[in-house]
């Protein structure tokens, strides 16, 4: 959606890595965004953006208007049941209808044999990956590793939003996703403690609302009780300023 990061650059050097041609596409798309979000200050720097697309050698750079995805009388949506409706689902309403429309139609649009997400979005890359295999798009989605700042928070585009105190509390929420993982590494397979030592690490962080925490299904993300398969570790916070989330999985060994 904008505001490029090292996150979004480095979906880029993996795509240019591994593929002839690279399109990257730039909409801040308003379906995904509930009525109280943050759709009109979504922070969007077109020029700048532009540049570190030119200087990580993107072929095309995509920027459409919402009315060239949205024409009028548009009327069309994808549900995608379940998964969009636990998690960010159930705290964002709608959300995920919003964005396998959205991804629907750049698909349809730009024809990619592969497509790069972040794992930082681990619902996400769960929804659109059901998504190709439900609706039969012949596309590889990739799934690449979190980039963190030093102190383990995950680049986002919302960061920016942070305060000082409130940029200072926020790599609990990598901390605890580390003490899940750490853990489940020692033998822990409990799902409810796993999620308990994550609730603990918030509570240190006095200016963070914890929205949920979750040991889920690496698939169906469902919760489980006790991990015997691949996992998804995952966690919403609301600070006064920003909502952030993360996530780590957990290999299920």
């Amino acid at each position: 959606m904008g505001a490029l990061h090292e996150g979004h650059a480095s979906l880029v050097r993996r795509a240019r890595a591994e593929c002839k041609s690279v399109v990257v596409s730039i909409f801040v798309n308003p379906r995904q965004f509930g009525p109280s979000e943050d759709f009109s200050r979504y922070p969007r720097d077109e020029a700048a953006d532009l540049a570190v697309l030119e200087s990580l050698g993107v072929d095309v750079a995509f920027l459409p208007s919402v009315e060239e995805i949205y024409p009028p009388g548009h009327a069309t949506s994808v549900e995608v049941g379940r998964l969009g409706e636990v998690l960010e689902g159930a705290a964002r309403p709608g959300h995920f209808g919003g964005v396998a429309t959205v991804v629907s139609i750049l698909f349809n649009l730009i024809r990619p044999g592969w497509a790069y997400f972040g794992q930082k979005d681990g619902q996400q890359s769960v929804v659109i990956r059901h998504l190709v295999r439900d609706l039969g798009m012949p596309i590889e989605i990739v799934v690449c590793p979190t980039v963190r700042e030093r102190d383990g928070l995950a680049t986002s585009s919302r960061n920016r939003y942070l305060t000082p105190e409130e940029r200072a509390q926020a790599p609990i929420l990598h901390r605890a996703l580390q003490a899940a993982a750490s853990a489940y590494a020692d033998g822990e397979r409990s799902a409810d403690q796993l999620r308990q030592l994550m609730r603990n690490g918030l509570a240190q962080a006095t200016l963070a609302t914890p929205d949920y925490v979750s040991v889920a299904d690496a698939d169906t993300l469902e919760e489980l009780e006790i991990v015997e398969r691949t996992a998804l570790a995952s966690l919403a916070v609301s600070f006064p300023s920003a909502r952030l989330i993360d996530c780590l999985p957990l290999d299920g060994a």
